[in-house]
């Protein structure tokens, strides 16, 4: 199975959150945590940010229906 890593411009792109933002949510445990792709640079499963996505969008589209959770 292949995968796709994405750098952190293309991961700041997709999710609208500044690098400040992605790294305190993945210290928080909130976010992806990015893997070591060498000694200097990490990048993000492709896959594992999308999931993030469908649950971020998922928990505003609760929230908007009766009976979800604020």
């Amino acid at each position: 199975m292949a995968h796709t890593i994405l750098r952190l411009p293309a991961v700041k792109a997709r999710t609208g959150l500044s690098r400040s933002t992605l790294y305190l949510r993945v210290s928080q445990g909130e976010f992806p945590r990015p893997i070591s792709l060498g000694p200097r640079a990490v990048g993000w499963v492709e896959a594992h940010v999308e999931a993030w996505l469908s649950q971020q969008i998922e928990r505003s589209s609760a929230k908007g229906r009766p009976g979800g959770k604020a």
